[in-house]
């Protein structure tokens, strides 16, 4: 008996086993109306009163609708009432800036967005057949109305399709399909031990890979979502208190946000014992992974992969022969990106790139035939990172092979900020590299040659904003008198990187 796996088995399991427990607990400090808690009925009432609504606006099976939204329980619902009959939600990074998101609501061919009011300046650029402010323009959800059934469901069909930066000034679509991220959620949270009894506190933007399928996860076992907008350090432990919050997925960022906001806390950190931080996006120091044991008293768990990937990988938790270290020998541990996940292939090939095979990696990129034949050459997902399998089996990312800075979980483009800064008049030259930081990972950094004039960092730095999200626009400028070129032209960005990651084990921080 063959039965397609879809996203929705994860929706319709919590109906039908927990109708009258509390799914969701959306963020009250929002600019649209809170929803407030949603039972599983309620959050599942609301994902068909939306199907019904995108069959009255004539969506057909396929069709793409992109949600711009800081995390929110209408987003979250959306995986369901969007993917889970038929269609194809393009979760988009709210961060991003005016051009960025028309771009990609153009490339996707988006007839329906959704966009939080804080992006009011972008919905009003947007050219849709159909958009919704929410909160302003509430009507999302057709009540008593059943949607018309997917007839033909395909775990093969694309779910999501989620666009990320990579190595280009355009961004590529994931195409993700019901498979991918069905396998995806359950293998991750096989491995992170969710159950029905957890309560999850989205400190990771749900655009991200889909929250790296917790929200399908947590759902399907009849978890309590706990909907957090916007990431601040002694707003987290307050919900960890409030909710009896047990799992959190994040970037280094948010660790450290904890980290700083946990000395002002008054008495106890709350979670100690109970709380398990699942990180990814770039390795934090040991040092960082030995406070998260120490002081705040949370498991840590460290997960490697990329959106292409859904984006599960490698994961490495605590095992039963380390209960005995002292804590940082387990961080040091810890501080590797992992052992293979379940029905997860790993290896490196000759040049040292780091390469997988599984379930969950990518359908193809959007449109993009010649780049998803690259990517996946020889049945294979070659990640652009460098690394090595040590004697443990574990893998170590050594290098990224991709010309990518990783700061603050945000895959940010170096060749996408180098041509902003060059269409600067008085830029000749420019190198943008990622340089070590304590609290963001990486810092976007750029080296910058000048045609003589006058111009100062904070100039340039202004006119990145014009043309770029915030968080790709470098925080550091410096201007150089050449940068180092071989004798084809070609830039040495490793000579550029010595004097800033001299001391450092490996080239990513």
């Amino acid at each position: 008996m063959y039965y397609p796996l879809t996203v929705n088995d994860f929706i319709d399991r919590a109906e039908h086993v927990y109708p009258d427990r509390v799914a969701i607990v959306d963020e009250p400090d929002q600019p649209a109306r809170s929803l407030g808690e949603l039972t599983y009925r309620e959050m599942a009432t609301n994902a068909r009163g939306q199907a019904a609504k995108l069959d009255r606006l004539g969506v057909p099976v396929g069709g793409r609708v992109a949600f711009v939204s800081q995390n929110s329980a209408r987003l979250l619902t959306s995986f369901y009432g969007v993917s889970g009959y038929g269609r194809v939600l393009v979760p988009i990074n709210f961060r991003l800036s005016r051009a960025e998101i028309t771009y990609i609501v153009e490339h996707s061919g988006s007839d329906v967005v959704y966009v939080d009011p804080e992006q009011k300046a972008i919905f009003d650029a947007l050219d849709v057949p159909h958009k919704f402010l929410l909160g302003e323009d509430d009507d999302l959800y057709l009540p008593d109305t059943e949607p018309r059934p997917w007839a033909e469901r395909d775990e093969a069909a694309t779910a999501t399709i989620n666009y990320t930066s990579g190595t280009t000034a355009r961004p590529k679509g994931v195409q993700l399909t019901h498979r991918n991220n069905w396998l995806n959620a359950t293998v991750f949270g096989l491995h992170t031990t969710i159950s029905d009894r957890d309560v999850y506190l989205h400190t990771l933007p749900m655009f991200h890979a889909n929250g790296w399928g917790m929200p399908f996860g947590i759902t399907g076992v009849g978890g309590q979502h706990v909907v957090l907008r916007k990431v601040d350090g002694t707003e987290i432990l307050r919900r960890i208190e409030r909710h009896g919050v047990t799992l959190m997925c994040a970037a280094p960022a948010v660790i450290a946000a904890a980290l700083d906001a946990a000395p002002n806390w008054d008495g106890e950190i709350p979670g100690r014992d109970r709380v398990r931080i699942i990180v990814a996006g770039a390795p934090p120091p040991t040092r960082t992974i030995e406070r998260v044991l120490d002081e705040l008293g949370w498991e840590f768990i460290q997960i490697y992969g990329l959106t292409e990937t859904s984006p599960l990988v490698t994961v490495n938790r605590q095992r039963r022969e380390w209960d005995g270290l002292p804590a940082h020998d387990r961080a040091k541990l810890l501080g590797r990106a992992g052992a293979p996940a379940l029905g997860v292939r790993v290896t490196i090939d000759a040049g040292g790139e780091v390469l997988t095979a599984s379930n969950h990696n990518l359908d193809g990129y959007w449109q993009q035939p010649d780049a998803t034949a690259e990517a996946q050459a020889d049945n294979w997902f070659h990640t652009g990172d460098g690394g090595i399998l040590d004697d443990d089996g574990y893998l170590v990312i050594s290098d990224r092979k991709k010309d990518v800075i990783i700061s603050g979980g945000e895959n940010v483009s170096s060749i996408e900020v180098e041509d902003a800064l060059m269409s600067h008049a008085a830029v000749k030259e420019v190198a943008v590299i990622g340089v070590p930081d304590e609290k963001w990972g990486e810092l976007v950094t750029a080296l910058v040659v000048t045609d003589g004039s006058e111009i100062t960092d904070r100039e340039l730095i202004a006119h990145c904003r014009e043309v770029l999200a915030g968080y790709k626009c470098p925080k550091r400028i410096e201007f150089v008198a050449e940068l180092p070129r071989t004798a084809t032209g070609k830039l040495q960005k490793f000579k550029l990187r010595e004097k800033f990651w001299a001391g450092y084990e490996r080239q990513v921080n």
